[in-house]
This record gives structure tokens, C-alpha cells and sequence, in this order.
């Protein structure tokens, strides 16, 4: 287990202010309707809600944006929105937390995406989303692949944040990627429909269950995740490969063939909503300020255990990640 000292992170944290970071990926706007349940619906044997209040975040590929805001780092945002009012809301949002953070397509064939998550007492009610996953025309790829290269000529780093809802494309990969990765750190929070176009990266992260449907591996001990991983590595020729287990940490391969385990730093998990968000965000951030593949670890798993004990899509900052160390 690598101990960061808090004068360390704070070093870390200092060099991420002046650092930018291009995040790719699908935005999403996360909607959360909070109620009661006070009685069964006469139509049908269902909860009422009684709606309290509502709230709005930034979803996906927008809320590794806000997480790497929140971390001291200078950011933009590529993705794709439709002409509706769940896009202008995500813009709207985006803009609330600085200028000239958003590059973002607009394409009056598809529905922004919008999920709503409807609680009462706590307990998820339903989900209802607002989407279309069909991968975006050529004419949309051309203009993201543009607004990306751009982005890139003054980054420190890139990530792809890839939710499976049509914007992280082979060809939009095999144009960005090549690109990127002459240049900079390039991390991924990968998906199962594009694994195989995830190269070349310096990191890619997917979650345990991802892994091992990936590697085509049943045990989920951490042997099996050793394999896992190795398979995922050599398939992808990347340099490292990060799994997340939920309440059990993260494994980290690297190319030395030896596995890092990180314990979790979560007291209490309320909600794993954008978990994973925040720990490539503080990845990121540690590659773009010159940290190892392991402190970044280290780091993004403090982070995601400050945002797992907050409900609803959370971020973690620079103040409280120096909190916790």
C-alpha cells in the first residue's frame, strides 16, 4: 500500500492549477426528484410520490469536467447535445462553473441525454431516461474530432469518458487517440461496446464487472482481476490498467506485470453515482501534474471516497482531498 504524505498532495495539487485537461465523452444531465411515499396509487399497486424538490447535475463526460474543476484543474468538455431544453440546461450548468469549458455538438436528431431519478425516503423510486444510442453520424464526428485536436495543442491530458451513448466512436477513437497519445496522458473509462478501439492509452479503467466480462473471467477474487487485467493490457497494448471494485479499492497493473492494490477510503457509501467520474477526474489530474501512475491511485481513491458519503452526482475538492490526507 503507497502512503502519499499531505505535503506530497499538496505539491500534487499545487501543480494541477496550472494544468488543462480535455475531457470526451457523452454529457448527460443526472435529474434527481426527491418525495414521499405516502400511499398506493388506486390505479395500479404503486408508490405516489409526493414530489419535495428537485435538484439538476452535470452527468457522464460533464461531470468529470466539474470534478476536475473542483480539483484546482482548468478544463473542456467535448460531447454532444440535442436542440432541447435538457441541453441548454447542461450548457447552462457547464457555464456556471466557468467560461469556455464546453465544445460541445449540437445535433437536432437526438435527444440530450436526461436521466431522472426519482427517490423516496432515500430509496431509488425509478430512473427514467432520455436518450438515443445510435452512434452519431460522420458529419458530427468530424466536428468532435476537430474540437478535440484543437483542445489538445495546450493540454496536459486526456480523458475519455465513455457512457455508450453514441459519441465515442471507432473512427472518432482511431483519429483522437493516435493523436493524443504523442503528446499527453490519455485515460479511459471504457464501455464493452468500443474496448477493442481503446488504443493507444496510458491508462485505461474499467470497473470489475467490466473487466471480467471483458476478459471473459468468472472469478472475481483478486486473481482473477490480476488476469483480467493482464488480458485487458496485453489486448490493448496500454500502459496500465486500473479496476475498480466498488467498497473493495482498486487493483492497478502496470507494466511491471505487478499488481497494486488500493484499499477503499470510504467510511460510509451513500450513493456510487459518478463515483467513477471522480476517479478518473483525480487520475487525470495526478498524470497531467507529473504524479505516478500509483499516487494518482492513491489519490483518486480518497476522492472517491469523499464523493461516495455525498448523495446525488458529488464532486470532491482540492480542500477536502488535502482533508484527507
Amino acid at each position: 500500500m503507497h502512503h502519499l504524505t499531505p505535503n506530497r498532495v499538496d505539491e500534487i495539487l499545487s501543480f494541477v492549477r496550472d494544468r488543462k485537461i480535455v475531457v470526451l465523452g457523452d454529457v448527460m444531465l443526472d435529474e434527481f426528484v426527491w418525495g414521499d411515499v405516502t400511499r398506493i396509487s388506486p390505479e395500479a399497486p404503486v408508490p405516489v410520490v409526493d414530489v419535495r424538490r428537485e435538484s439538476i447535475h452535470l452527468g457522464g463526460a460533464a461531470n468529470v469536467l466539474a470534478n476536475l474543476i473542483s480539483l484546482g484543474a482548468k478544463s473542456v468538455v467535448v460531447g454532444v447535445i440535442g436542440d432541447d431544453e435538457a441541453g441548454r440546461r447542461l450548457r447552462d450548468n457547464l457555464n456556471s462553473l466557468g467560461t469556455g469549458l464546453d465544445c460541445l455538438v449540437a445535433d437536432n436528431s437526438r435527444p440530450s441525454t436526461l436521466k431522472t431519478r426519482i427517490i423516496a425516503h432515500n430509496q431509488l423510486v425509478v430512473r427514467t431516461d432520455r436518450e438515443r444510442r445510435t452512434p452519431v453520424t460522420n458529419d458530427v464526428e468530424d466536428q468532435i474530432i476537430a474540437h478535440v485536436k484543437h483542445a489538445l495543442t495546450n493540454a496536459h491530458a486526456l480523458v475519455v469518458s465513455d457512457y455508450d451513448k453514441g459519441t465515442i466512436t471507432p473512427r472518432v477513437l482511431s483519429e483522437v487517440l493516435p493523436f493524443a497519445y504523442e503528446r499527453l496522458p490519455v485515460l479511459i473509462d471504457p464501455k464493452l461496446r468500443n474496448f477493442n478501439f481503446y488504443r493507444p492509452a496510458t491508462l485505461v479503467t474499467p470497473n470489475h464487472h467490466e473487466a471480467l466480462r471483458i476478459a471473459n473471467i468468472e472469478d472475481d477474487s483478486n486473481n482473477g482481476l490480476h488476469e483480467a487485467a493482464k488480458l485487458i493490457q496485453n489486448r490493448l497494448k496500454c500502459d496500465a490498467v486500473l479496476i475498480t471494485c466498488g467498497d473493495r479499492g482498486m487493483m492497478l497493473l502496470g507494466r511491471d506485470d505487478q499488481p497494486n492494490y488500493v484499499e477503499t477510503a470510504a467510511r460510509e457509501v451513500y450513493d456510487v453515482t459518478g463515483a467513477g467520474d471522480t476517479v478518473i477526474a483525480t487520475l487525470a489530474c495526478g498524470l497531467a501534474a507529473g504524479a505516478t501512475m500509483i499516487e494518482s491511485a492513491t489519490l483518486a481513491n480518497q476522492a472517491a471516497g469523499i464523493v461516495v458519503g455525498k448523495v446525488g452526482t458529488a464532486t470532491a475538492s482540492a480542500d477536502e482531498l488535502r482533508a484527507a490526507f
